[in-house]
């Protein structure tokens, strides 16, 4: 426990903070989206003020003071310091204690043989026999495509566009996008391009570990990425540690294991935000994207097999809880929703360069964060078309929140 007596300042982590209702009060809810600190902190309106101020900058002292100035109320100093000693417990603060709980997050990882299912039990049922009937379910609900069909293995999936948003949100969503696969077979290994949701020090984030899934592992295909990984100019194994908490390539792997028993193996890939990117208002040139996307193609070329590529995105993410001023309201849903079919009508034409444009020439304002791996999805099938399967809205107005998530067979 870091002694804030001796000189620190409390400083908070890069959490998430949204406005909350509980039991009629309105509180600012804390939640860390690396998975790092595990539990929500919830916090009155003091208590949020308080934990405002805690940038680095300000003493214990400091923020007592500051407190009182903006509210006229003295705080005792045994308050503030409680309230520091919990959210240092709890892993919300850049304090030593923290970086001695990461570092041993860290080393526990890499040194254990697979990426456990951190997201079974909550994204999705946590055991084998009731998450199979959950997903079996996901087809022949209402939102649903209906049972699987016949095979057609003449026309096999090259890739396919499939939401990460969690299973009771978006369960139908995903039935749509693996139905198709399941009816259109013919690939033994599948790419994997996954939406890294928080921050990467590269653009890329490789993984040799199977991931782990209450219907048994899908194992990652060792040679494919070692192969790949001397083919890059960066170590890439660098940020594998992104790969612990994300969920967007752990959802892929739970619906392949579903529908493809052991006879299939991963070669998982998380991408970063590609803000430099968008920035420029291309990624043809990019360095980095460049050399990611011709290693794959010799990998490909190299490593025999049949290969689809999958990309774990969401599309926009709008509303107070997401940083908008107010809303989402229906009518703004329905704007989002035709920007959402125009970025989509590139990603049907196969047009990476064209979908990565669109999202820049709107400053991604709606906060697509799955275009990083949709555009490497498209960059690594050439001659790509595309069929739009399904698109969906999740909303709470009440709460300040919609996500949007599509679909969409690559053939």
């Amino acid at each position: 426990m870091t002694d804030f007596h001796d000189g620190s300042n409390p400083q908070l982590r890069p959490v998430e903070a949204f406005p909350m209702r509980i039991d009629g009060r309105l509180m600012t809810c804390l939640r860390d989206p690396q998975g790092l600190a595990e539990q929500p902190v919830f916090l009155n309106g003091p208590q949020a003020l308080l934990v405002s101020l805690m940038d680095g900058t300000l003493s214990l002292r400091d923020i007592q003071a500051d407190f009182f100035r903006r509210t006229s109320e003295l705080l005792p100093l045994e308050v503030l310091e409680k309230l520091v000693e919990q959210l240092d417990e709890h892993h919300y603060l850049n304090s030593p204690s923290f970086r001695i709980y990461y570092d041993t997050l860290v080393n526990d990882f890499r040194r254990a043989p697979a990426r456990p299912a951190r997201h079974a039990g909550a994204a999705y049922e946590g055991s084998e026999g009731s998450l199979r009937g959950q997903l079996e379910g996901f087809f022949t609900c209402p939102e649903g495509p209906g049972p699987i069909g016949s095979p057609d293995p003449a026309r096999p999936l090259r890739g396919l566009i499939a939401p990460h948003i969690d299973f009771n949100r978006g369960g139908p969503a995903y039935a749509h996008a693996y139905r198709a696969l399941a009816e259109h077979p013919g690939a033994d290994r599948f790419i994997i391009f996954g939406t890294c949701h928080n921050p990467m020090d590269k653009s890329f984030a490789l993984t040799e570990k199977d991931y782990e899934t209450p219907l048994g592992p899908a194992v990652a295909d060792q040679e494919f990425i070692r192969r790949l990984s001397a083919k890059l100019p960066q170590d890439y194994f660098h940020d594998e540690f992104a790969h612990r908490g994300e969920h967007s390539i752990e959802f892929q792997a739970v619906w392949l294991r579903y529908l493809l028993g052991r006879e299939f193996k991963i070669i998982p890939i998380l991408v970063g935000s590609f803000q430099e990117v968008l920035a420029a208002r291309s990624a043809a040139r990019d360095p980095e994207i460049a050399g990611m996307a011709a290693a794959l193609r010799e990998t490909v070329a190299e490593v025999p097999g049949r290969y689809c590529v999958i990309a774990g995105a969401d599309l926009a993410h709008v509303g107070r809880q997401f940083g908008d001023p107010d809303g989402p309201s229906d009518t703004y849903l329905r704007q989002v929703a035709r920007e959402d079919r125009r970025f989509l009508e590139h990603v049907e034409q196969g047009d990476a360069e064209a979908s990565i444009r669109f999202i820049a020439e709107e400053h991604n304002r709606r906060r697509v964060c799955g275009y990083p791996p949709i555009y490497m999805t498209l960059r690594c099938l050439e001659n790509a078309r595309g069929e739009n399967l399904v698109y969906r809205q999740w909303a709470d107005l009440q709460a300040g929140a919609a996500v949007t998530f599509a679909s969409v067979a690559l053939y």
